[in-house]
């Protein structure tokens, strides 16, 4: 079967010292959907876009230290290109920041949470099955785009995940995120969340997570909307 091509508009780069070791979010996203896929990056933060939402069968918007309500110069246009992927029914997924972006594109909210950060392992309800994973975030989405449904959440990020019809999916933790990459990053990045957070997410980083099951529903819900797209659905 010919691969699907996907398109990852990437919003920010990993520190060198984890893409060492982990690689950097194309060899993360890669990794996290498995074989199948013809991968074409895009660094919207950089100022590469596509040259619109036809270029690739299906995109992904992955995670970044930026806030999405913050005032760079390539969030408008990437929300603009979203809007057009949507208009267009390509599939789309948004990973965190990803997840963020589309949220607001679409006329939802994101707000820096006043309760502050959730990182490292976490359970969520995900369309009513019980899942662990890593997170690393203190934004969320308060408020859903019109017409969005809740697929994943839990007592502290109401919106964990939602869905926009039968072709956007988003998911606010970080699936690609395994144990020893969490390990690494409060290494890396720990000083900006509270001290009992960062021992918390170090000892939780020894428990499994699923972030290979939730791999392969990302990967069976790009499949399916392939498959929906050559039927004419």
């Amino acid at each position: 079967m010919t691969p699907m091509r996907l398109g990852l508009l990437q919003c920010g780069h990993t520190a060198p010292e984890l893409a060492a070791d982990h690689g950097g979010y194309p060899e993360m996203y890669a990794r996290l959907l498995g074989p199948g896929f013809d991968w074409s990056v895009y660094p919207v933060c950089d100022g590469v876009f596509p040259e619109g939402p036809r270029a690739a069968q299906g995109w992904l918007i992955s995670g970044s230290r930026a806030g999405a309500y913050e005032a760079h110069d390539w969030i408008p246009p990437l929300e603009a290109l979203i809007r057009d992927i949507v208009a267009a029914r390509v599939p789309l997924v948004g990973i965190c920041f990803g997840h963020q972006i589309i949220a607001q594109a679409l006329g939802g909210r994101v707000e820096k949470f006043a309760g502050g950060w959730a990182v490292g392992r976490r359970r969520y309800e995900w369309d009513g099955a019980q899942v662990h994973l890593n997170a690393w975030h203190q934004d969320q989405v308060t408020r859903l785009p019109e017409g969005a449904r809740v697929t994943a959440s839990n007592g502290f990020t109401r919106y964990a995940g939602f869905r926009v019809g039968d072709r956007v999916e988003t998911l606010q933790p970080h699936p690609e995120f395994s144990p020893d990459i969490i390990a690494r990053m409060t290494e890396l990045r720990g000083a900006t969340v509270p001290p009992e957070m960062r021992a918390q997410a170090v000892a939780d980083a020894a428990l499994p997570v699923d972030g290979a099951a939730a791999g392969a529903r990302l990967a069976a819900f790009f499949r399916a909307t392939d498959d929906m797209e050559r039927a004419g659905a």
